[in-house]
């Protein structure tokens, strides 16, 4: 069985080589199956004695509602960080507990530049509220380590449009580099209502979900309709992301999702959640997460979705009967 340390060193590989996502995905669950208690009891409930595997879609996915009853971790090992979901209405927030502050940052920046390039190119503005008042946000850090190797005069998380994150965005649109204005939902309406205010074209506008009950929730492409009109830009790109994975995903156009490296995303049927769906049809949203080494990488999400091709997806809405989670009926909470 592989070790820890050699499953790090192939998960970062596949940057360089994709191709080996499934081998390695089969050594992680061996490995999580034999060192994670949570993860193999449950897989043992089903009936699942971690044996006879054909592909990596027959592996159980634990559902993500875990990460708010239990602990989840693969080992035994000390934290230094814990990410906590918004828990918004009052709602119990899921944990995920972070070995390495270095590997989540790895992991996002390996994650982003697999579809924008390097890092360096960019400054990062990012709205948001909510998150910065409830603290132990995924996004938060992210956007904050991005922040940090970007020209910091012209980036910063900002939790209202106050006169310093207007003057970071006119830093941001006179200086040589590209700029990625990230916020949640919400936010981006309200500054889509701001008078005369039309985005320069080297600002790439980036949703991340959520109304935290402060709007009436719109579908994505009313959403992105709207901020197109309001702020004169062509594109609304989005990201996505939650508490419970270290990877993410980002669309460019049209809500269609690119995940990074270390994820693959497939559906399940809606009515038999052991049965993945075919391209094209609605189901729910799986995940396999190979940067959750140290927790679980096999996550059965309560979003819907449908596969656009082997690897691009796009999110629908939430399970009925599920949570109303922190970023709304179609993003994960962060």
């Amino acid at each position: 069985m592989d070790s820890a340390e050699d499953l790090r060193k192939r998960i970062l590989n596949l940057v360089e080589q994709p191709g080996d996502f499934e081998e390695i995905a089969m050594r992680v669950f061996e490995y999580q199956f034999a060192n994670n208690e949570l993860y193999r009891s449950y897989c043992e409930a089903l009936g699942f004695e971690g044996i006879g595997l054909s592909d990596i879609y027959e592996i159980p996915c634990l559902p993500i509602e875990f990460f708010k009853s239990h602990e989840v971790k693969t080992g035994s090992w000390n934290e230094e960080k814990t990410f906590l979901s918004s828990g918004t209405g009052g709602q119990i927030r899921a944990k995920h507990h972070l070995r390495d502050r270095s590997w989540y940052k790895k992991i996002s920046t390996v994650c982003f530049e697999a579809v924008y390039g390097p890092m360096e190119q960019y400054n990062w503005i990012s709205l948001l509220p909510n998150y910065l008042e409830q603290g132990q946000s995924s996004l938060v850090h992210m956007v904050s380590e991005f922040a940090e190797d970007s020209n910091e005069a012209c980036s910063g998380i900002f939790g209202e449009l106050d006169g310093d994150f207007f003057r970071t965005l006119d830093c941001a649109v006179q200086s040589d580099r590209k700029t990625i204005l990230i916020g949640v939902s919400f936010a981006l309406l309200d500054l889509a209502e701001k008078p005369d205010l039309i985005l320069s074209e080297k600002i790439i506008l980036m949703e991340t979900g959520g109304m935290k009950g402060r709007r009436e929730e719109m579908i994505r492409s009313d959403l992105h309709r709207v901020l197109k009109k309001g702020l004169g830009v062509d594109s609304i790109h989005s990201e996505y992301g939650m508490t419970e994975l270290f990877s993410q995903a980002y669309s460019k156009y049209e809500g269609v999702f690119e995940p990074g490296p270390t994820m693959r995303v497939y559906t399940r049927e809606v009515n038999d959640p052991f049965c993945r769906e075919k391209t094209g049809v609605t189901g729910g949203v799986n995940v396999i997460d190979l940067a959750n080494l140290d927790t679980c990488s096999f996550i059965m999400t309560m979003d819907l979705g449908r596969m656009v091709d082997e690897r691009r997806f796009e999110i629908m809405g939430r399970l009925d009967g599920s949570e109303m989670r922190g970023c709304n009926l179609m993003y994960g909470d962060r």
